[in-house]
């Protein structure tokens, strides 16, 4: 059955993820912060803006989109009551045995390779910065899904700039 609907475009589907993002109180700028803490150690004269640039590259690519819609519109509709049970229930609790927000923010780690599971890994159970945050369980916001998706944005972005830092680390000594 053909539909009469006109697709949407990569450019709307971009733009829906950010302000999806920014309705949930996720400002790009709280991702970048998280990048700056897994990586500040390991490089030199490092940037919130340079942190902040790499969280952006990251929300271009369609799987991190996806990711992103999918996994706020299961916590918006887990905040509606939207859901049947018990997956209504184990949303509302975060439930610590249900999983499946890991494995959609795994879907953003792949992006960028191995490097990204281990800071996803180690955000995920430290929790800093805005990912505490969003496990703060009061206010009646459900962020069972945001929580590891920001995790995982963060986590591919840090693998994004160590990959890039290196590249021009390695051409720089060509260079010379």
């Amino acid at each position: 059955m053909e539909s009469d609907m006109t697709p949407v475009t990569k450019d709307e589907i971009h733009q829906a993820t950010l302000s999806w993002l920014s309705e949930r109180g996720m400002e790009l700028g709280r991702i970048a912060e998280l990048v700056f803490y897994l990586q500040k150690d390991f490089h030199e004269h490092l940037t919130l803006e340079e942190c902040k640039h790499h969280v952006e590259q990251v929300l271009t690519k369609r799987e991190v989109q996806n990711a992103i819609l999918t996994g706020i519109q299961l916590d918006v509709l887990a905040e509606k009551g939207r859901l049947e049970e018990p997956l209504l229930d184990m949303l509302r609790r975060d439930e610590s045995l249900y999983g499946i927000d890991e494995i959609l923010a795994t879907s953003i780690l792949n992006v960028y390779g191995s490097i990204g599971m281990t800071n996803y890994g180690f955000v995920d159970r430290v929790k800093p910065g805005i990912l505490k945050d969003l496990n703060d369980h009061t206010g009646g916001r459900i962020h069972t899904f945001l929580d590891d998706l920001a995790g995982a944005v963060a986590s591919a972005a840090a693998a994004r700039l160590t990959h890039h830092r290196k590249r021009r680390l390695e051409t720089d000594r060509k260079d010379s």
